[in-house]
């Protein structure tokens, strides 16, 4: 017996040391290329004066849009400021006079921050200036109050050696529902729960970047410690694993803070390889249909793939001999931006300006829908049946008129596959009916006198009316979406009257929103209803 035993405790022992063996040569084989990158590098003599420390450290801090959600002024649009402060030290950005959406980009400038630390304080203000007092607005996800300063403003701790923050905005790739959901690089007062309240709420948009010798954005300490790369090559494009997205933005999205409980500090970890072959043309963490090798092919445009994008082109209709045309106002594009923005759904509108391709569509006083779908292959698929942006970006085509109706949401077949990603709005029914058909309904819905902001809400509910469709919104899910009998006054007027959604046709043309499903009976939770992936998919 005693024999027996010793057999089956050698045994034992054997297949444990057999086990190990085979799991460190796994581990030694997955790390195989990233290993024998390192030592490439291992006698640089830039690696050497790195791993001392001796680098001279400078950050900026770059603010590139600012919005606003609530009203924060009663009689005008807001005077927005910004101001900065890193490691206690203030910077202030100009004051841009009475304007709602800034594009423009402002930056603290470089900032020589000390180099025998490994981190940066970094805290973000957004400030309303008044005559008496300024106010403080609301760009934090922390629950307000009594609108105490710590609660509104938002505060980071920047990684000199990974370039990378964390604090009130962070990555973290695992239950993202339940953490960052505006994403990483912006900031949403909403995220506090406060859509449907007037608190000055409002967004920003910001980078923090260091000096960097080749300029592939890539820190110094990172390229020479973790990736093992030449700090002073610029790996810009460089897909050593031919996995379909490049080093850079593995870098920057495959990378998050965690807690070691252990030593009782934060750690950074690497869950992107640009060494090792990762299946990004299947993952898609925020489930918004753009897999990883498309959110990097739209990653200059915003795109984030730990928070839901929407990408939507515009091809519109040149003027015709009287003016009539297809051109959507400025002010309806950003208008339709800002429902979804408050719900973390970033909806990112190219009429040109995201380099496309795109050009006027040649102008016609009735588009039939049979040339609607050459209007689709030639001006959104540019003649090649397997463009590129099919299956990431919807596409709204504004013509003057057509003679199938003034708005709605059509299947195109490419290549054998049919898919609902398109829809169609006609600017004659826009331009020409927003007030002086029914002026007293129109003025007490649209709460202006002003012709022209009549014109601008009318294409922005419309134009969210038919996107509503490509994302799942139906009369077969949601009975009170597209219900003729809804419509005041007629006969289930009141039965709907609570569904506040611009997918009913009594509010279409009127309101910029989808309903939450918050008012009781009726009502209908179009947020909770889209399928931000059936664009994408075959009928």
């Amino acid at each position: 017996m005693k024999k027996i035993l010793k057999k089956m405790i050698i045994f034992s022992l054997i297949t444990l040391l057999f086990i190990s063996s085979a799991g460190a040569t796994i581990n030694i084989k997955n790390n195989k290329n990233i290993t024998q990158q390192k030592d490439i590098y291992q006698d640089n003599e830039i690696s050497k004066k790195n791993l001392n420390n001796d680098i001279d450290y400078k950050i900026s801090v770059n603010i590139k849009e600012i919005r606003a959600y609530d009203t924060i002024d009663f009689f005008s649009d807001p005077d927005f400021y910004v101001l900065v402060f890193v490691n206690n030290v203030k910077y202030k950005s100009p004051c841009w006079k009475n304007q709602k959406y800034i594009t423009e980009e402002w930056s603290t400038g470089t900032i020589d921050v000390p180099d025998d630390i490994d981190e940066v304080d970094i805290k973000i203000q957004l400030w309303d200036k008044n005559f008496l007092k300024d106010k403080l607005c609301d760009i934090s996800s922390n629950v307000e109050y009594g609108y105490n300063d710590s609660q509104l403003d938002v505060e980071l701790i920047y990684d000199l050696k990974s370039g990378h923050w964390r604090g009130d905005d962070f990555i973290y790739p695992y239950y993202i529902s339940n953490l960052d959901k505006s994403g990483y690089g912006r900031l949403n007062g909403c995220d506090d729960n406060s859509i449907y309240e007037n608190d000055r709420d409002c967004e920003i948009i910001f980078d923090i970047t260091q000096n960097d010798p080749d300029g592939d954005g890539i820190p110094y300490w990172t390229e020479v410690n973790v990736f093992g790369t030449d700090p002073e090559v610029n790996d810009t494009g460089m897909d050593c694993d031919n996995d379909g997205v490049p080093i850079e933005w593995e870098y920057k999205w495959g990378h998050y803070f965690y807690y070691n409980y252990n030593n009782h500090e934060y750690e950074s970890y690497w869950f992107y390889d640009p060494f090792v072959k990762e299946d990004h043309s299947n993952i898609d963490f925020d489930n918004d249909g753009l897999q990883n090798t498309e959110e990097y092919l739209t990653s200059k445009w915003g795109s984030d793939p730990f928070r839901k994008d929407i990408f939507l082109e515009l091809n519109q209709m040149e003027l015709g001999p009287d003016n009539q045309g297809g051109f959507v106002p400025e002010l309806s594009k950003q208008l339709i931006q800002d429902p979804f923005r408050k719900h973390n759904i970033f909806l990112h509108i190219d009429d040109g300006c995201m380099g496309g391709g795109q050009k006027n569509i040649t102008f016609d006083p009735q588009t039939t829908r049979e040339e609607l779908h050459q209007i689709y292959f030639e001006y959104f698929l540019q003649n090649d049946s397997d463009y590129w942006r099919r299956g990431i970006f919807h596409c709204a085509i504004i013509v003057y008129n057509c003679s199938s109706g003034s708005g709605f949401a059509f299947s195109t077949k490419v290549n054998d596959t049919r898919r609902l990603d398109s829809f169609l709005i006609g600017s004659k029914t826009n331009d020409n009916g927003p007030i002086y058909k029914y002026p007293i309904k129109n003025i007490l819905k649209r709460k202006s006198l002003d012709p022209e902001y009549h014109r601008r809400i009318s294409y922005a509910s419309a134009m969210m009316h038919e996107l509503g469709h490509t994302l799942g919104i139906f009369r077969s899910n949601t009975p009170g979406c597209d219900n003729p009998a809804a419509v005041f006054p007629r006969e289930e007027w009141l039965k709907y009257l609570g569904y506040r959604s611009c997918m009913s046709y009594n509010n279409v043309f009127y309101l910029i929103d989808y309903s939450d499903g918050s008012r009781g009976k009726n009502d209908f939770n179009d947020w909770s209803t889209i399928d931000l992936t059936l664009f994408e998919k075959d009928l």
